[in-house]
């Protein structure tokens, strides 16, 4: 059994786990532009203790014990008049309870709930902050795009290869694309929850994420002609970064490693391993050659939208954001070309954990 092997909460009302000293739960809430999603986890404090100085730690240390996602469009319609819309706060707040309906059968050692791009943008945030305040009792966190590639950042670094000297770690949100550039040190202080240790050289965050560009305005998104115009303009917000970093000397001299983490590449990642149904246990870590990734992205860019309804591992929900993240994928892989990208299932959610985890060793 992994971390992320959820164990099933007891019936009959009864709380699944004491929350103690030596075993406390942690949650964390990421609520973006496009999904809610919850992460509830126990600590084991002694085996965090015993594998500090481990190249990684061992399942025991942590274990995924509840979880939730729910998609609820929380960017609709911002790009009208940079504003939440009621029906888009409902959605949230409908997810957001359900959080807290799963958060109340444990005794919580610590939470954190946080927003993204949706609610940076919204000029109207303080309405739904206010609401889950007063209606369900979270404070939600509206964090910055620094903080957010952070947090996105410290839980895909399990995916890092200690043999490899520098990392890209990229996120294709709802929002915005959060893309991160990290220095591997191979001598160091190990930080539990970290493979190895490391240090951020540079980030940017990309204003084009899946909801935002697919609703925004003047940007049609289902013609070759729109493919090409929206793949390079993302190039071009990326051509700098990739620049003043000298990437192109990295990839040449086969010091650079990219982990991509997002809706977008972990369908295309299960697409491409023709899953009749999502399965993260097969996802989560793989790696895939841009020889197959290309191949899958131009299968999805050609598909008509009932295709892609046809899809089971796309489905309804995505079948509109897969096309525009598709889009946003191919743009990353033309301004880093190199052979293999490793593929995560893990981002935000598991960053606050990690920041938790080290809080709650601390006691």
């Amino acid at each position: 059994m992994s971390e992320y092997d959820v164990q099933k909460p007891q019936l009959g009302g009864v709380r699944p786990l004491e929350c103690d000293s030596h075993h406390p739960i942690i949650a964390a809430i990421d609520l973006g532009t496009n999904s809610c999603r919850l992460l509830v986890a126990r600590v084991n404090v002694a085996g965090v203790r015993t594998n500090y100085f481990r190249s990684r730690p061992k399942p025991l240390s942590w274990k995924v014990i509840d979880s939730f996602s729910k998609v609820v469009r929380l960017g609709e319609g911002l790009h009208n008049n940079d504003e939440l819309s009621v029906d888009a706060m409902d959605r949230a707040m409908e997810a957001l309870a359900m959080c807290r309906k799963k958060l109340d059968r444990y005794h919580l050692h610590s939470l954190r709930a946080v927003a993204t791009e949706a609610c940076r943008r919204a000029t109207n945030n303080h309405v739904l902050v206010d609401r889950a305040k007063k209606e369900l009792n979270l404070d939600i966190e509206i964090i910055d795009s620094d903080q957010e590639a952070s947090l996105a950042l410290k839980g895909c670094s399990a995916m890092l290869s200690p043999h490899i000297p520098y990392g890209i770690v990229f996120d294709i949100g709802g929002g915005s694309t959060e893309v991160i550039l990290v220095k591997l040190k191979k001598d160091g202080k190990r930080r539990p929850g970290y493979a190895v240790p490391f240090d951020e050289i540079d980030s940017i965050s990309v204003p084009y994420g899946v909801v935002t560009t697919t609703e925004a305005a003047g940007i049609p998104i289902d013609t070759v002609q729109s493919h090409e115009y929206l793949q390079g303009r993302i190039f071009e917000e990326l051509r700098e970064f990739v620049e003043r970093n000298n990437i192109a000397k990295l990839i040449e001299n086969d010091e650079l490693q990219i982990t991509g983490s997002s809706g977008t590449v972990t369908t295309l990642a299960a697409f491409h391993l023709g899953l009749a149904q999502y399965d993260r246990r097969l996802v989560d870590g793989m790696s895939i050659s841009y020889e197959d990734l290309y191949a899958v992205i131009n299968r999805i860019l050609t598909m008509t939208r009932e295709e892609r309804l046809d899809q089971s591992n796309i489905g309804f929900s995505r079948a509109d954001y897969v096309l525009t993240g598709s889009n946003i994928l191919k743009a990353i892989c033309d301004a880093l070309p190199i052979k293999t990208m490793r593929i995560a299932d893990r981002g935000v959610r598991e960053g606050i954990l990690i920041d938790l985890m080290l809080e709650a060793i601390r006691m």
